[in-house]
């Protein structure tokens, strides 16, 4: 998928000084306006792991080429290459860098706290980011018009953070489990800037979520993981 054209796409992140000389290479297969790929860039950045970035330009249909159809045949990314191990799904990336890179703990060591993180990521990966997938909302919008679109992203995104408001209410600290970001945080923080900035959703009403969205946008990991700070961003300006 590298050509000459797409080079100002290509990306190879700081050498970070917890990733080891001889550990495999990292690719992440990423678009900037994908919101499961911003959860990786994120979980990257705060595990402290260098890695290259890929461009797959959703809108032009790059992730239908056979190329990317091996690496993922959904056709969606994030993918993460580490050698020879193909991982798609940013759940599944995110327990695939927990097991092979220990360092900067996604996962905390309390089990009940550990349980919470992953319930939370489930919650936004499966009831709330596919239900908001463009393909769907543009299939709702033919069938039944605008105004029906609009109520499906507010009733869904809704139900998930009313969920995931009480799930986090008096467990949270600065993060959503206390003083350290971990991967609920992952999950939940490029979701609620989609809710915010992109369905306008008033993130009042969830003070608890909307307490850990302002924790997490004042961090250097997640201010290098922002959709406009990426290679295929500017490459888009540019053009």
């Amino acid at each position: 998928m590298e050509t000459k054209d797409n080079k100002m796409q290509m990306h190879r992140q700081d050498e970070s000084s917890s990733s080891s000389p001889s550990a495999p290479k990292l690719v992440l297969y990423s678009y900037w306006q994908s919101s499961c790929a911003w959860r990786i860039r994120f979980a990257l950045n705060l595990k402290g792991l260098s890695y290259e970035y890929r461009a797959v330009n959703l809108d032009k249909g790059e992730q239908f080429t056979p190329e990317f159809e091996k690496l993922n045949p959904l056709h969606y990314v994030p993918v993460l290459v580490d050698g020879d191990v193909v991982v798609s799904d940013s759940y599944a990336i995110i327990l695939h860098l927990e097991e092979n890179y220990p360092q900067n703990p996604l996962l905390p060591s309390d089990p009940q706290l550990r349980a919470i993180n992953l319930q939370a990521a489930s919650i936004v990966s499966s009831s709330i980011q596919p239900l908001l997938m463009m393909t769907h909302l543009k299939y709702v919008e033919e069938k039944f018009g605008p105004a029906e679109r609009a109520a499906w992203v507010q009733i869904h995104i809704g139900k998930g953070f009313s969920a995931l408001e009480k799930l986090l209410k008096g467990r949270a600290g600065t993060y959503s489990t206390g003083d350290t970001a971990y991967m609920a945080d992952v999950f939940l923080a490029p979701q609620i800037a989609v809710a915010a900035n992109k369905f306008n959703v008033d993130m009042s009403k969830f003070p608890t979520l909307d307490a850990i969205y302002k924790s997490c946008i004042a961090m250097p990991e997640f201010e290098a993981s922002l959709p406009e700070r990426q290679p295929d961003a500017i490459h888009a300006l540019v053009l």
